[in-house]
């Protein structure tokens, strides 16, 4: 009689090569992504600045005069929130400049 070998699967010792290397890879990228979550969070705050300074712009272009505050800009549609996404707060001050209230 003659013995088939079935050649098509992955032998134990190859499954637990390819988990052992997979494991290893997210030992390494999960602390890194966890790290520069701060960064991320600040890195958002400053572009969500930047865009509501746009906007102020875009209000005293559209009206000929500065917004009296935050809020204006929020009821007038220039704005859908008043927060940056990692929650801190912003604030206008009398000359138009935005900024993040800590």
């Amino acid at each position: 009689m003659k013995k088939v070998m079935n050649e098509k699967g992955f032998t134990l010792i190859e499954m637990l090569i390819v988990l052992l290397v997979i494991s290893i890879l997210l030992i390494i990228t999960i602390p890194n992504i966890t790290k520069n979550q701060s960064t991320i969070h600040s890195r958002g705050c400053e572009a969500f600045v930047k865009m509501a300074q746009a906007q102020v712009q875009a209000y005293e272009i559209d009206n000929g005069k500065l917004p009296i505050n935050i809020d204006e800009l929020e009821s007038q549609g220039y704005l859908k929130q008043t927060s940056c996404p990692n929650g801190d707060d912003i604030s206008l001050d009398n000359k138009g400049k935005i900024t993040v209230v800590q």
